[in-house]
């Protein structure tokens, strides 16, 4: 078979099970974004940015770290970084997920155990498959499943290793961390957060879930990624600085890829700093989140243990998720139907993702329309209401 002909088969499939994804422009109300604090379109953030490529010697790197692209400035912004969440040393990535591909890639040696939680990000699942290790999924959160896994595999030779996001991408709840870092030590176990959707929201000024459970320095790791509220790109690993030069020597995402340009991590110093400062705009954040999941949930909607501002409709079958995301998109709201493999089969859902740039009041328009094309739905036999 022609390979054209094999990619339209496979795309033909995809179709069929309405897992077929394509590229769209937010709509005129983002419910999709990571911006979560509004710095995205912030005037001292653009500022910044222009005073920084003015005073730049280039405007690329020229290679990566280890070779032509290295500037001190990298070094300054990761020592700042680690200083904010309280970590002893930094190294910053191009990405969130060259982040957690690089850390799990290079710790995680083929006589270790790796604990998954299901629930995990792609970014994780993919390192942890490249490192060869063994890797234990557990259900979603369930403590008494991992640590009965954690029994079961307390003989082996390797280190083990406990993954976990601190607020789940796809759900918006939160791993209880403090809990975890017991069961961690008391099984002698390593404990990795990707604090990706925390990082500028949560903890003291927004330096994450992990100092918020007051744990800052005493995980194995962490990653920030900064291309969501930080109005950045790119992401930390934030550890012991044994780690740090661990990672500079054996990280594959980091040795080998183009570093970005230096006047570039002004952007992030400056998302950092506006972070820490942006008290109002979290308060306001969190009763955002309040508000709209007491709305759905009110009118009887489930929103998957939610206690964050990502707020989850789960809605069941694709056809389901996508017939009442079409309708609200038709109504000038911008969400996407999440489906398999992004979330488990039978889970496909809406993601509403909140910033502080959006109203009490749009939020209750909002709930108002979710349960009016509800309505719609149920009257229309040709598209199943299902949970």
């Amino acid at each position: 078979m022609k390979m054209d002909q094999r990619i339209l088969t496979e795309l033909a499939d995809l179709e069929s099970r309405s897992q077929l994804r394509q590229l769209e422009a937010a709509r005129d109300i983002d419910l999709g974004s990571s911006d979560y604090l509004g710095l995205a379109s912030d005037p001292r953030m653009k500022h910044t940015v222009r005073e920084a490529l003015d005073a730049a010697p280039r405007v690329a790197s020229t290679g990566s770290r280890l070779l032509s692209g290295h500037d001190e400035v990298w070094t300054a912004l990761e020592n700042d970084f680690a200083c904010w969440v309280g970590a002893e040393a930094a190294l910053y990535f191009t990405s969130g997920y060259a982040a957690n591909i690089g850390l799990l890639s290079a710790i995680v040696h083929p006589e270790d155990i790796v604990f998954s939680d299901s629930a995990n990000h792609a970014s994780l699942i993919d390192g942890m498959r490249l490192a060869k290790g063994r890797r234990i999924i557990f259900p979603h959160l369930d403590l008494n499943a991992l640590e009965d896994e954690l029994r079961r595999n307390q003989s082996i030779s390797g280190a083990r290793f406990i993954v976990v996001e601190s607020v789940f991408s796809m759900g918006g709840d939160r791993a209880p961390l403090r809990d975890l870092a017991v069961l961690a030590a008391r099984h002698h176990a390593e404990l990795i957060v990707d604090e990706a959707h925390a990082t500028g929201v949560c903890g003291p000024d927004g330096s994450g879930c992990v100092a918020e459970a007051g744990l800052a320095g005493r995980v194995f790791a962490t990653v920030h990624t900064c291309g969501k509220a930080l109005a950045a790109a790119g992401a930390f690993v934030c550890g012991s600085e044994p780690l740090r030069r661990f990672l500079i020597n054996r990280a594959r995402t980091f040795i080998f890829n183009t570093a970005l340009p230096p006047y570039f991590a002004s952007q992030v110093s400056a998302g950092m700093h506006l972070a820490a400062d942006a008290e109002t705009e979290r308060t306001h954040l969190s009763g955002l989140s309040a508000f709209l999941r007491d709305k759905l949930e009110r009118n009887g909607f489930d929103t998957a243990g939610s206690n964050s501002h990502i707020v989850p409709i789960v809605l069941g079958s694709n056809d389901t998720a996508l017939a009442f995301a079409s309708r609200l998109q038709a109504r000038g709201y911008g969400i996407r139907a999440i489906r398999p493999p992004t979330v488990p089969p039978g889970s496909a859902r809406l993601r509403l993702s909140l910033t502080a740039k959006l109203s009490q009041r749009v939020l209750a328009d909002l709930a108002g329309a979710v349960v009016e094309v509800r309505d719609e739905i149920a009257a229309d036999h040709t598209v199943p209401l299902s949970r």
